[in-house]
This record gives C-alpha cells, sequence and structure tokens, in this order.
C-alpha cells in the first residue's frame, strides 16, 4: 500500500523559543509544497502548550499553495463554540478547495491542560460527549439550510454560509487508541488518527478493532483512513538519536523522556531504520502519517521526509 507522509509545522517549537513571528513558519509551508510533502500539520493548544493558532495559519497557507493537503494535529473542539467552529471551517476549506483535514482529539488528563479547559470555561470531565455533539452540529451546518438544534446549544433555522467547498464538510479524523476512541472513530469519523503508543503492531491491533467497530455500524471500512502521528529522530549515531529525541520531549512536555516514549509513537535511529519502523504502519493499512522530526533544521528534515517516503515505496 502506498502511504503518504506529512510534516508537522513547528509552531510550538517556535513559541518555546521566543520566537512569535509566522513568517518563517508560512515559508516552511511553500517548501512543503515545493519539495512534494504530502501534507503540512499544526498542533492545537490555547495555554497548555502555547502556540501558533492552527486555523488561522491553514488559511495563510491555503492562500498561498495549491497542491499539499493542510490538517490539524490535533485540534481541540471542545475549546471552541461549535456554530462559530462551523463557520470557520466552512471558510478555510473553500480557501485550501477542499485540502483541508480537521484531526480532533479529546486532550490528554493532565494538570496544564485541565488549566486549559477551566480557563476556557470547559467542564473536562464531560470534554467527550461535548465533542461528539460538536461534530454533529458542524456536520448539520455544512450540509447548508435551515438547522435546529436542541442539546448543548440550541437555535432555531440557523443557517450557515458559505458550505464548505468539500460536499458535506472536510474529513474528519479522530485519535485515541483505548476501546471507547476506536468505536468513536469506526462509528462516526472519516479516518482514525492516533499518536501513540508503542509500534506499527500495536497500530496494526487498534486500526483491526477500528474497521471491525466501523463494519459493524453499517460502515464501509474501506472508507476510513488509517492514519497515525509519528515523532522521529534520525541520525546515523544512534546515542546521538536518542540523545535529540529526549532532549526533545523532556524540552516539549517537561516531563521525563521515558514517560513519554511509552505514550507516543516515538523513533530514533538510523534513515533505514526509520524507514523500517514507518514501514510496520504501512504493512498494517496506514495510507498517511504525519510525521513530528526532532532537531530544528526544517529545510533538511523535510528533505529527509521525502527520501524516507522514496524508500518507502
Amino acid at each position: 500500500m502506498s502511504i503518504e507522509l506529512g510534516y508537522l509545522l513547528p509552531t510550538r517549537e517556535r513559541i518555546m523559543v521566543g520566537k512569535h513571528e509566522v513568517q518563517e513558519i508560512l515559508a516552511l509551508g511553500d517548501l512543503a509544497e515545493q519539495l512534494g510533502v504530502d501534507s503540512v500539520w499544526i498542533g492545537d493548544s490555547l495555554l497548555a502548550k502555547p502556540r501558533h493558532d492552527p486555523l488561522a495559519l491553514i488559511g495563510a497557507i491555503a492562500g498561498r499553495t495549491k497542491r499539499i493537503k493542510m490538517g490539524t494535529a490535533v485540534l481541540l473542539p471542545m475549546l471552541r463554540n461549535p456554530v462559530l467552529l462551523a463557520h470557520q471551517v466552512a471558510t478555510l476549506d473553500q480557501i485550501a478547495e477542499g485540502r483541508m483535514i480537521l484531526g480532533i482529539g479529546t486532550a490528554r488528563d493532565v494538570p496544564a491542560i485541565r488549566n486549559e479547559f477551566r480557563a476556557a470555561g470547559v467542564p473536562f470531565e464531560k470534554r467527550i460527549g461535548r465533542m461528539l455533539e460538536q461534530m454533529r452540529l458542524c456536520r448539520a451546518l455544512w450540509q447548508g439550510g435551515p438547522v435546529d438544534w436542541d442539546g448543548l446549544w440550541t437555535f432555531e433555522k440557523g443557517e450557515l454560509a458559505p458550505v464548505p467547498y468539500t460536499e458535506g464538510g472536510p474529513a474528519i479524523w479522530s485519535g485515541g487508541g483505548v476501546e471507547a476512541a476506536l468505536k468513536r472513530a469506526g462509528r462516526y469519523f472519516n479516518g482514525w488518527f492516533p499518536s501513540g503508543a508503542g509500534t506499527g503492531r500495536d497500530w496494526t491491533k487498534g486500526w483491526s478493532g477500528v474497521q471491525q467497530f466501523a463494519d459493524e455500524a453499517g460502515r464501509d471500512p474501506a472508507n476510513i483512513v488509517g492514519a497515525a502521528y509519528v515523532t522521529i529522530s534520525v541520525n546515523d549515531d544512534q546515542s546521538v538519536a536518542d540523545a535529540e529525541m529526549d532532549a526533545y520531549l523532556e524540552d516539549y512536555y517537561l516531563r521525563p523522556a521515558e514517560e513519554i516514549r511509552t505514550q507516543q509513537y516515538c523513533f530514533a535511529g538510523t534513515r533505514s531504520g526509520a524507514v523500517d519502523w514507518l514501514g510496520e504502519f504501512a504493512a498494517g493499512g496506514a495510507s498517511h502519517m504525519c510525521i513530528r522530526f526532532t532537531g530544528s533544521n526544517d529545510a533538511e528534515q523535510m528533505e529527509e521526509l521525502i527520501r524516507i517516503r522514496e524508500e518507502l515505496g
């Protein structure tokens, strides 16, 4: 199976070193298009891991490019009003002419993220039910025509314009590896987009569950995209690759690297090792991977991404 590889743009990393300007990030989107990278991805956080707003950046990149796909990795929709979110995403999908992917997540239960939810006035404990209703509401509004809604949000004859470029709205990919997350992806969404933990073999077990739940819900599993969000450190010297991975994870999450490695898909080693490691995902049915590289030379990393894709075939 052929596999598409995307590049995570370093919005969080730029903020961590005090770079708030956006022109370098937009230029990386241009470079990704020029090099033939399949997609670029942007993470989301308000206060827990401060960074640029992903939806605003997707709009800017979409207006400068013609081919490359753009996605959120991943958006926390619960922190936003769903009517406003539906309007923003519909407009972005028009700007991107259908190249947008809405990756969504439920957020990890850690103190910084709970604080983020409190700041946004959103109850953390009810976030999953809230997210599911939000996505149903967005999809209803994306159909065009008047919508009546009576739930966490209530309105009558609400009509959204513009409708998205993609009929029915852009693809929604949901993450998570527990059984409930596999059920959500299989029953309701267009793709499964987890971030760990384990290897391609572990991913494949989860993917089998997603397909089973899709089939039980009367959906064609072939219409669901298998994807993953992974972190890679590539170096011919294994000790250097490991040191770079550990330093990156600890700086990013302010937690021990060995803890994060058990929670997320992480690989440190040579390019050939990375090809073999990613190949397990591809062999298990993954057709799209979002790659987060450690290190700071984005141009070299994108070129490395192209080489890895070529070797993966």
